[in-house]
């Protein structure tokens, strides 16, 4: 008897600035972010990608993607997204896309990948404040110095 439905396992899951299709259909992602190094806080991203592949299920599922803030209680993005898998030997990417994005303070982040309400995944995203190191003072424009 063949299976009706198997819950996915998730291959992968990236978070990136963006993703691109070729012509050929290949995806390019740009940017995988492991952290997010900022000059100042608060600060928006004006778009990030969660880029996610599934296998090895059969079914009909709904992907949740949540982006959860350092004290783990506030949801800042959600996004839910449904997909198919025919057969056990196919696969299914999705990328959900977030946009204008607000980091308020410094701190771990969360990503948090369920499918059909099961928790597959949960990976910190570190935002972390680096503010530029000081310039020299330059000296102001003045006459050249004398020969």
């Amino acid at each position: 008897m063949e299976p009706t439905r198997i819950l996915p396992d998730l291959q992968s899951s990236l978070l990136c600035e963006d993703v691109r299709q070729e012509a050929s259909g290949n995806l390019i992602l740009i940017g995988v972010l492991g952290l997010i190094r900022v000059p100042q806080l608060p600060v928006v991203a004006g778009r990030l990608c969660v880029f996610n592949r599934w296998t090895a299920g059969v079914g009909k599922f709904t992907e949740t993607v949540r982006l959860i803030a350092p004290d783990q209680t506030t949801v800042l993005r959600k996004g839910e997204m449904k997909f198919e898998l025919r057969d056990a030997t196919l696969h299914a990417t999705s990328v959900m896309l977030f946009g204008q994005v607000e980091f308020k303070t410094a701190g771990a982040y969360f990503v948090e990948i369920l499918v059909d309400d099961v928790m597959k995944l949960r990976y910190p995203v570190p935002v972390v404040h680096a503010p530029p190191p000081e310039q020299p003072q330059k000296p102001p424009p003045g006459p050249p110095p004398a020969a």
